[in-house]
């Protein structure tokens, strides 16, 4: 279906856009721009919205803010926000009433007139999906990158064309009401993650498994073989399942044995690129490349993939380098927001490094946590919500006795600080919080951001 069809499909119809944010504004406008009658929601009172307020209003859109922003919500097509649940009391009640529920990735999937390659999982989302529109634009095609980073996609899926590559990176949130299926799913693990939204592991889990429910024959599923509840995701799949390994071969995939990385096809291997080809360290990257290289084999040729890894220096605020200072090494790790992205972090140093860590409560548990930085770090620095949690991870390992040594910061910049006074030559300081930064940051790109200008100002 092309997008102006979908649109036109819309006509007279009531709609209500829930959610004024980056990923909804550009679809308000395109729908305003088609005509149509739109009611923008927003909890956000209008002093936050600021000059985005008086535009959408410019352009025709009725704005509901505030508190009551779903109260009485009448509408024949309504569009969430991938942060609002869908099973919302007013929301239920609307669709009871009739009212299709969707989004703008829902609707992208209508209309991408090109084919789809999603990634999802719990940890190396973003990095992967990178890896993936990197392998493609090095081999010649138009890959347009959006979903949970990037930009949305669906106010371009007009200028798309059927030989481009839409490559998304899907949150559960995303994939909660999708009914659709990408022609390339990659899953890169699961473990838990915000339970402080879902109700339980399991709602999770199901919202996951989404990315390859819908699929056909015809598609392909590429799933981490190492991870038990993401391989379970392939029983089933009805469409092919590649397997990606870093613990050895698999029958049909890629896989490693620490050195090189392998491709099986019907049980016959050969050699993709050595290990040592990839820049970025740990790993926790292996494996990105890995599902990375597993989601593309057949469209990208050897050499391309090895000439990337050997360039690609990583995505912003993951295992980013800052700059180093009195020979110390200063890293952004800030998109860990959970246990299992910061034990990656901290896997990827060859050396104990000095740890700063705390944020928001997912409602996930911190214990796994505790035994890796007893291992791998020499000072913890913690600051936010989860620090009392962290510290007492540690505490409780049965090896801890004082080290190491932990330092609790209420303010963000003191940690950082405290942090940089703990630091000899040859030191490296992580932020990696293990916790979500929305105790003091609208998201984690802000709170990496506010690292790298502390960290900066430094002398």
């Amino acid at each position: 279906m092309k997008l102006t069809d979908y649109l036109k499909g819309l006509d007279g119809k009531r709609i209500a856009v829930l959610g004024v944010g980056v990923s909804n504004t550009p679809l308000i406008e395109l729908l305003l721009k088609a005509g149509h009658d739109v009611v923008a929601c927003d909890r956000s009172e209008r002093t936050s919205l600021g000059e985005r307020a008086e535009h959408l209003e410019s352009l025709g859109a009725k704005l509901r803010l505030g508190e009551d922003y779903l109260k009485d919500l009448d509408a024949d097509v309504i569009f969430r926000t991938p942060g609002i649940r869908p099973d919302l009391p007013e929301i239920a009640e609307a669709v009871s009433r009739g009212a299709v529920l969707t989004s703008e990735m829902e609707a992208f999937f209508e209309v991408c007139p090109c084919p789809i390659i999603a990634v999802t999982g719990s940890d190396g989302k973003t990095t992967t999906t990178t890896i993936i529109s990197e392998f493609l634009r090095a081999a010649g095609y138009t890959a347009h990158i959006g979903g949970n980073i990037g930009t949305p996609l669906l106010d371009r899926a007009e200028e798309m064309k059927p030989s481009d590559m839409a490559v998304l990176e899907l949150s559960s949130f995303q994939l909660m009401t999708m009914k659709k299926s990408p022609h390339i799913a990659v899953v890169t693990n699961i473990s838990p993650n915000h339970l402080d939204v879902h109700r339980d592991m399991e709602e999770y889990v199901e919202a996951k498994s989404n990315i390859l429910r819908y699929q056909s024959a015809g598609d392909i599923a590429a799933v981490n073989a190492d991870c038990k509840t993401a391989r379970s995701f392939a029983e089933g799949a009805r469409g092919k399942v590649r397997l990606f390994s870093q613990n050895g071969p698999v029958q049909d995939g890629i896989f490693t044995d620490g050195e090189t990385i392998f491709e099986a096809v019907d049980g016959k291997i050969g050699p993709v690129m050595p290990v040592s080809k990839i820049r970025l360290p740990g790993r926790h990257n292996v494996e990105n490349y890995l599902a990375a290289i597993t989601a593309v084999s057949g469209l990208v040729p050897y050499k391309v993939m090895a000439s990337v890894a050997e360039t690609f220096g990583g995505v912003a605020h993951r295992i980013e380098f800052v700059r180093e200072l009195r020979g110390v090494k200063y890293y952004n790790d800030s998109i860990a927001s959970s246990p299992s992205r910061t034990i990656a972090g901290l896997r990827a140093f060859n050396r104990k490094v000095i740890l700063i860590a705390g944020g928001k409560d997912k409602g996930i548990d911190y214990d796994a946590i505790g035994p890796e930085i007893v291992r791998h770090v020499k000072t913890l620095v913690l600051t936010g919500m989860t620090a009392g949690k962290i510290r007492t991870a540690v505490e409780k390992v049965r090896e801890y006795t004082d080290s190491p040594e932990i330092i609790e910061k209420e303010d963000f910049r003191e940690a950082v600080i405290a942090a940089y006074r703990a630091a000899r030559e040859g030191d490296i300081v992580v932020l990696s919080p293990a916790s979500t930064s929305f105790d003091r940051f609208r998201n984690f790109e802000e709170r990496g951001n506010v690292f790298k200008q502390i960290v900066n100002e430094l002398e």
